[in-house]
């Protein structure tokens, strides 16, 4: 692995945190789903090969501190909420996947002849 590819991952688990926390605070699905999307947008737009990955790392954080708010500060959180942090995977696979096909058109647009 690059270390171009390492400062991704971090990249990518550190707007992974950001989007579980916020999550956590505000408690609005419409907000963290737009910061999911937005955030696996921009991997997937720098780094469209492999675009899956993206949606892995900054999707599993939000159910993941969801759970540990509930254990560790014992925010109780409704049926509702659980489920409804387990659709940043969705709202992460359009983006993600959005990215790559933006960058495959700039690339297309771009290219010099």
């Amino acid at each position: 692995m690059q270390t171009s590819d390492v400062s991704m991952y971090f990249l990518a688990a550190l707007l992974g945190l950001s989007a579980g926390l916020l999550e956590i605070r505000v408690g609005d699905l419409l907000i963290t789903a737009l910061f999911v999307l937005l955030s696996t947008l921009v991997l997937g737009f720098v780094r469209p090969r492999k675009a899956w990955r993206w949606i892995l790392v900054v999707s599993a954080f939000v159910p993941l501190l969801r759970l540990a708010a509930y254990w560790l500060l014992g925010q109780r959180a409704y049926r509702a909420q659980i489920l409804e942090s387990l659709l940043g995977f969705v709202t992460g696979t359009a983006g993600a996947y959005a990215g790559v096909l933006g960058r495959k058109g700039v690339d297309e647009l771009f290219r010099s002849r």
